[in-house]
């Protein structure tokens, strides 16, 4: 009898080891508020002023699982699922897919770093957007975004990718991601060309990445190129190129950022240089250059206050553009998770026949075609984070 209650024992205490070494974690954000435009298309194509409720601006809404088992010697098994919603009406975000916003498994070890398998964020994102950019570091977030989010800064996701990010060597880490095509043929099918017309080969994607952060101070850059990209995504004024990445035979962004913290204040400037690269033979490609500085101040442990300003100007075929935008914003901690803020955006554009357009997409304010070269925004929201 106590042999047998000593097994039991025993095996009631290995299960509760085992237990305690795996975990997962049910997180999520919830973004809510009302925004202004002054300048929004209209059903007849003209341009109004418009109030919206809007989610998804400081960060987008989602709810995921985080998981790791630990597998002994420093090595886990890992995984995420995110799902991104609307609140407004509780649908899907990221085209109606289910777990759109990331998807992946992997190992991830002490010693050298992780290696994970999925739908992922190229280091575009992980990198620049999210440690130096003006939407990454305050709640003005995606209306501070780039126009249209041409450097690929919020929403680079990777499908079929496979990302090495390594551990942190004495502040320094780095990764590279390749996303593959898929395609029958394994390597990806090529392009094809007859005469000055070229038939888009298999999509898929590079990137890489590289980061250094030493007590206040942080420097990073990163590389991202993805080829014959498929979504259908409107990327510049009709004036200057149609451009969508529907008809791209490369789109290829990299940037450099830093950041310090000095007390009280985060400051942080960035710099992106992006190109498209159509798929007809001899088209002059579309380059955009954007340079971004920004500050953030803490005036009392629950309020901060922010301020941000991007030049980004875009040439082809000798034509030009121009976009100006200040952002101002202000965010009051009600508890550790929960907080309200205030924004206030302005943007011009000039060159020629272009167009003002706040946010790092045109769905945000209904932008494309309204024919102004200005525009405010404001926005008071509340965020949640579980």
């Amino acid at each position: 009898m106590n042999k047998k209650l000593l097994t039991t024992a025993i095996l009631a205490a290995t299960a509760g080891v085992a237990h305690a070494q795996s975990s997962v974690t049910l997180y999520g954000v919830i973004d809510a508020g009302i925004s202004y435009v002054n300048h929004s298309k209209n059903a007849t194509g003209g341009s109004s002023k418009l109030f919206k409720y809007d989610d998804g601006v400081a960060q987008g809404s989602r709810w995921g699982l985080r998981g790791t088992e630990d597998l002994g010697g420093g090595l886990k098994a890992i995984f995420v699922l995110e799902n991104g919603f609307n609140s407004g009406n509780g649908t899907l975000g990221q085209g109606g897919a289910i777990f759109g916003r990331q998807a992946y498994v992997g190992l991830s070890q002490t010693q050298y770093g992780t290696l994970t398998f999925g739908r992922q964020y190229s280091f575009s994102t992980d990198v620049l957007g999210s440690n130096y950019s003006t939407g990454g570091n305050t709640v003005a977030g995606n209306y501070a975004y780039h126009v249209n989010d041409i450097d690929q800064l919020t929403s680079s996701r990777i499908n079929n990718a496979v990302k090495f990010q390594s551990a942190n060597y004495a502040g320094f880490t780095f990764g590279a991601l390749y996303g593959f095509s898929n395609s029958t043929d394994f390597a990806g099918a090529p392009a094809t060309t007859t005469g000055t017309t070229t038939t888009a080969g298999s999509s898929r994607a590079y990137s890489f990445g590289l980061n250094y952060a030493n007590g206040p101070f942080a420097l990073g850059a990163a590389y991202t190129d993805i080829r014959f990209p498929s979504q259908a995504t409107p990327a510049f004024s009709t004036t200057i190129a149609n451009i969508s990445t529907g008809n791209i035979r490369d789109l290829r962004t990299y940037g450099v950022g830093g950041r310090y913290i000095f007390g009280p204040a985060t400051a942080w400037l960035l710099w992106t240089r992006t190109q498209f690269t159509p798929l007809a033979n001899g088209a002059s490609g579309t380059f955009y250059n954007a340079y971004e500085a920004g500050l953030k101040y803490a005036i009392t442990p629950a309020l901060s206050a922010a301020a941000g300003y991007t030049y980004t100007n875009a040439t082809q075929s000798g034509n030009s553009a121009h976009w100006n935008q200040g952002n101002l914003a202000l965010d009051y901690a009600l508890s550790k998770r929960t907080d309200v803020y205030g924004l206030v955006i302005y943007q011009k554009a000039s060159g020629n026949n272009v167009q003002a357009q706040i946010g790092s997409s045109t769905s945000y304010f209904n932008t494309s075609g309204n024919g102004s070269s200005n525009q405010i925004a404001a926005r008071v929201g509340i965020r949640h984070k579980f």
